[in-house]
């Protein structure tokens, strides 16, 4: 045997760790802890597990860095296991009880994909994504929230890539519950915008405005991105969304940003670029190619989509966290 590929190897087949840790995550543990709760017994109680089998997952956690154990019984977060608490941004999609842990749920199936080349969230769902969130209010609020943080986490890049100082006005095609869009807002006071989403989520969107003050100059529009969008805006936005989808519905949703747009309007693409040596865009790749029909793309093949939608790929900018801004425009001599 090859022990150096050995090594290597082990680590790849490991299946307890990713789980335990998702258990550790789901119950709360590192939150517990942060609140002076230690003992294993009352772990166990505060979270309704049976305590021998708790210690069991915690002690596994221990030899991974997780968790320290002092003394017999009781137990401390380290600082990775703090990335774990609720506001550090990790937790949401770990919890199995939420869409995260619906995700990890679809990654047993991933064999048929590679088989059928269709997503295997249906397989295991009985429903495809977008029907999947329709028919579980639960489950769709879960969503959103991991939206809702994606989006948090992408403002800077996105106020960073982009003079927003002469956009007056503002649509975010599939922008969730507003976050990008109130962020934009309060930075710029001159910004009007529109955000477009279906109606549920748009009316979280409206209620967010409303609490922030924002209801003047931000409002939301129920519908499709499939349908015709509001005309006449300076850019518009569609923030992690072209990922989602196929190349013929990629396709698409640009060209209704291209007819709303005109020949003044901008679309501004915020997506992570694929790259051959990024590991984190090929699991990115994964993840769509197991939940949805979508994928990670390189910057030309983003260039391919938007001359397909009769556009043309007029500026990017990447950014340190791998995330790029892609500006596309009606070709000059359209």
């Amino acid at each position: 045997m090859n022990e150096s590929a050995w090594i290597k190897l082990q680590p790849l087949m490991d299946l307890a760790t990713p789980w335990a840790l998702r258990v550790a995550a789901t119950l709360r543990i590192p939150d517990l802890i942060a609140n002076g709760v230690n003992r294993l017994e009352d772990l166990a109680e505060r979270c309704s597990a049976d305590p021998g089998t708790l210690g069991r997952v915690l002690r596994f956690l221990v030899t991974r860095g997780v968790f320290e154990e002092p003394e017999p019984g009781s137990f401390t977060t380290t600082a990775t296991g703090r990335l774990l608490e609720d506001g550090a941004g990790v937790r949401g999609w770990l919890d199995q009880d939420g869409f995260g842990g619906r995700m990890d749920r679809a990654w047993p199936a991933l064999l048929n994909t590679v088989r059928t080349g269709k997503p295997c969230y249906a397989e295991v769902f009985g429903l495809p994504v977008w029907e999947d969130l329709s028919a579980n209010p639960v489950i769709a609020a879960s969503f959103n929230d991991l939206m809702a943080q994606q989006s948090e986490s992408s403002w800077p890049e996105l106020a960073s890539g982009y003079d927003w100082s002469v956009i007056r006005e503002v649509v975010d095609v599939g922008g969730g519950t507003g976050t990008l869009v109130a962020l934009l807002a309060h930075a710029y006071p001159h910004l009007r915008a529109t955000v477009l989403d279906l109606p549920a989520v748009a009316q979280e969107a409206a209620e967010r405005f409303a609490r922030e003050g924002l209801a003047d100059r931000c409002r939301v529009q129920a519908g499709s991105m499939f349908d015709p969008l509001p005309e006449g805006a300076d850019v518009y936005l569609l923030s992690n969304v072209i990922g989602d989808w196929d190349d013929s519905k990629a396709v698409e949703i640009l060209r209704r940003c291209a007819e709303a747009a005109g020949q003044r309007g901008r679309i501004l693409i915020l997506e992570p670029l694929l790259e051959e040596d990024s590991k984190a865009s090929s699991a990115m790749d994964l993840i769509m190619l197991v939940v949805a029909e979508g994928s990670s793309r390189t910057l030309e093949q983003f260039r391919a989509l938007a001359e397909r939608a009769r556009l043309e790929l007029v500026g990017y900018k990447a950014t340190p966290s791998g995330l790029c801004v892609i500006e596309c425009a009606a070709p000059i001599d359209a």
